[in-house]
C-alpha cells in the first residue's frame, strides 16, 4: 500500500514537470511577425464637420397686452393656428386709481365748461337773431360751445379707455382684446384665466400672452468652432438631421455666418444658420435638436491610402513600400487632405503601390 502512494506521487510530480517544461518552450519561441498590406488607389475625400443646434421658426414674436389687467377670457391654445389680427385673450381692465381720478376731473370740468357755453350760445344766438350782435361775435360763440361739446366728448372717452380698457366710439379696436400681430401657429400660452399681465414700458418687458410663429419658414441654428469658421462661405451645403426624427435627412444651403463669437464652455464659437426645407412626411416642432453635416474640404480624383500606414520623423512623413522582391522601402510621402480614416498622397507614390500598413503579431505554433 505505501509502495503504491509513492508511484502516486512520483507520477504526479512527473506530470507537473513535463507541463511546466511544455508551457516554457511554447513562450520561449519567437513570434512571427506580419503586416497588412494597403494598396495606393485613386478615390475621392473629403473633410466634414458636424455642428450640432436646433430648429427654430425664422419668425417667432411674443404677443404682449397694450394694457396692465387681468386675463378674463382665453380663446386660442396651444397648437392652433391664428391669424394676424385675430383676438387670443380678453383682459379685464385694472385702473390706476390716479389716472382714473384725473380722468373723472377733467369730465366734471369739461360738463361745467360745457354748460357754460351752451348759455352763452343761446344767449348769442337769441341775440344774433334779432340783428343785434355781428356774423363774426355769433361764429366766435359758436366755436366755443362746439369745442365745448368735443371737449366733453373726449373727456368721457379717455374716462371710459382708463376705467373699462374701452370707449364707445373704437369698441372694435379695444385694448382689452389681445390680438395676434403675425399669421402663424400658437407654439405656446404661458398664462391662464385669472392671471394679472402688464404692457411693455422702459422698465419692464411686459407679460407674453402668447408665443406664435410661423412654421412654415424653419432654420437650423446651431455654432461652429472657430477653428472650423474660416472654411464656411454662405451657400456651402449642408445635410440636416433630426434626432427626434431618425428618418429625417434633408438637405440645406448655409445662409448666415454670424461675424462676432461667443463663449460657450470656455471655446469661442460662432453662430451659423440655414434654412430648413418643409416636410410633408414629417412634423417639425420648434426646438428640435438637429445636427448638421458641413463638408468643408473635398478633393476628387486624388491618390488615397489608409493614414494608419504613414510614420512621422520630426517634420518629414514616410510609408514602406513593397518592391519587387517583396521587401518593404522606406519612401518618403507628401500628404494632402484626410478624412481621419484616410490621406492624399500627392507625391511618392504611384497607383497600385502596395504600402505596409499595421503591424500583425502571431505566436510561433
Amino acid at each position: 500500500m505505501k509502495k503504491a502512494v509513492k508511484y502516486i506521487i512520483f507520477a504526479l510530480i512527473g506530470v507537473l514537470f513535463i507541463g511546466t517544461f511544455v508551457f516554457l518552450l511554447k513562450n520561449s519561441r519567437p513570434e512571427q511577425v506580419s503586416y497588412m498590406e494597403h494598396e495606393a488607389v485613386y478615390s475621392s475625400i473629403s473633410r466634414s464637420t458636424v455642428v450640432t443646434g436646433k430648429i427654430e421658426p425664422r419668425n417667432e414674436v411674443n404677443v404682449k397686452p397694450q394694457i396692465n389687467g387681468i386675463i378674463a377670457e382665453l380663446y386660442k391654445e396651444a397648437g392652433q393656428q391664428v391669424k394676424e389680427g385675430e383676438v387670443i385673450a380678453k383682459l379685464r381692465v385694472i385702473p390706476d386709481m390716479n389716472s382714473l381720478s384725473s380722468a373723472q376731473s377733467r369730465v366734471r370740468l369739461s360738463e361745467i365748461n360745457l354748460k357754460q357755453a351752451k348759455t352763452n350760445y343761446d344767449r348769442e344766438k337769441a341775440l344774433y337773431d334779432k340783428h343785434l350782435v355781428s356774423d363774426e361775435e355769433y361764429d366766435q360763440v359758436l366755436q366755443a360751445y362746439n369745442q365745448a361739446k368735443e371737449e366733453k366728448n373726449a373727456a368721457q372717452e379717455s374716462l371710459e379707455v382708463i376705467r373699462d380698457g374701452v370707449s364707445k366710439s373704437n369698441a372694435t379696436g379695444s385694448s382689452t382684446l389681445v390680438r395676434s400681430t403675425i399669421t402663424g401657429l400658437i407654439l405656446d400660452i404661458p398664462v391662464k384665466v385669472g392671471n394679472s399681465v402688464i404692457q411693455a414700458n422702459t422698465m419692464n418687458d411686459g407679460t407674453t400672452v402668447a408665443t406664435v410663429a410661423n412654421m412654415s419658414d424653419l432654420i437650423f441654428d446651431g455654432n461652429i468652432d472657430e477653428t472650423e469658421v474660416g472654411s464656411l462661405v454662405e451657400g456651402m451645403p449642408m445635410l440636416i438631421s433630426i434626432g427626434a426624427l431618425p428618418d429625417y435627412k434633408s438637405e440645406a444651403s448655409l445662409e448666415y455666418i454670424s461675424p462676432k463669437a461667443v463663449e460657450n464652455n470656455g471655446a469661442n464659437q460662432f453662430e451659423i444658420k440655414a434654412a430648413v426645407p418643409g416636410s410633408d412626411s414629417h412634423m417639425i416642432r420648434s426646438g428640435y435638436s438637429a445636427n448638421a453635416e458641413i463638408v468643408l474640404e473635398k478633393a476628387d480624383s486624388v491618390l488615397v491610402i489608409p493614414e494608419s500606414a504613414l510614420e512621422f520623423e520630426g517634420a518629414d512623413t514616410f510609408v514602406h513600400v513593397k518592391n519587387a522582391e517583396g521587401e518593404y522601402t522606406k519612401t518618403q510621402v507628401t500628404t494632402g487632405l484626410s478624412d481621419g480614416l484616410n490621406i492624399e498622397i500627392k507625391s511618392g507614390l504611384s497607383a497600385g503601390d502596395k504600402v505596409r500598413g499595421t503591424r500583425i503579431i502571431n505566436l510561433g505554433k
